[in-house]
């Protein structure tokens, strides 16, 4: 009997191999299935978004068709000089709020410039009543000036008149000479 139960052995090994092999024949078909289906999915997306591709392109075209005609309808109706004063208005309707903004800002400087110089000259003329040094009086201011107006170096005229240099500096500028 022992050749019997070899050949059993053999034929259930067998049958255990054909089954194994049935097996793996199925997982094959079901990989095959599940990626086909995955591949199915992708080119239908793909073919969607070419589609959607193709269409906007048409449209681009048909709009690209209708504005070169309407620029030929518009180019064949007006002479150079029409485009020029089409042209033209077109930069001084643009360029009209931007004069009368400028306009306003040159307003709005010219008020300030006024201003400012009002307020200077109150500032020059209370500091010539209250920051006039003690030891300088009319008759030096008037010599200073004098003297500048010769010629005369800050300096010299210091000396001359025993006066601090940085007082012989303010006169002057309060007396806009400097």
């Amino acid at each position: 009997m022992p050749i019997n139960s070899q050949i059993l052995n053999g034929f259930f090994n067998l049958e255990y191999m054909v089954v194994l092999m049935a097996g793996v024949i199925l997982y094959l078909l079901y990989y095959v299935y599940t990626k086909d289906h995955d591949y199915t999915k992708n080119i239908h997306a793909v073919a969607s978004v070419v589609e959607e591709l193709n269409r906007e392109i048409f449209y681009l075209k048909k709009n690209m068709t209708e504005t070169q005609k309407s620029i030929q309808i518009n180019t064949r109706g007006m002479t150079d000089e029409e485009i020029y004063e089409e042209i033209e208005r077109s930069v001084y309707d643009m360029v009209q709020p931007i004069s009368a903004g400028v306009k306003q800002l040159q307003a709005n400087i010219s008020t300030l410039d006024v201003q400012i110089d009002a307020r200077v000259t109150n500032l020059e003329n209370g500091v010539k009543q209250f920051a006039m040094p003690n030891a300088i009086n009319g008759n030096d201011d008037e010599k200073i000036t004098s003297l500048f107006k010769q010629g005369v170096t800050l300096e010299t005229i210091s000396k001359e008149l025993n006066i601090a240099k940085p007082e012989v500096e303010f006169v002057l500028k309060i007396n806009k000479l400097r």
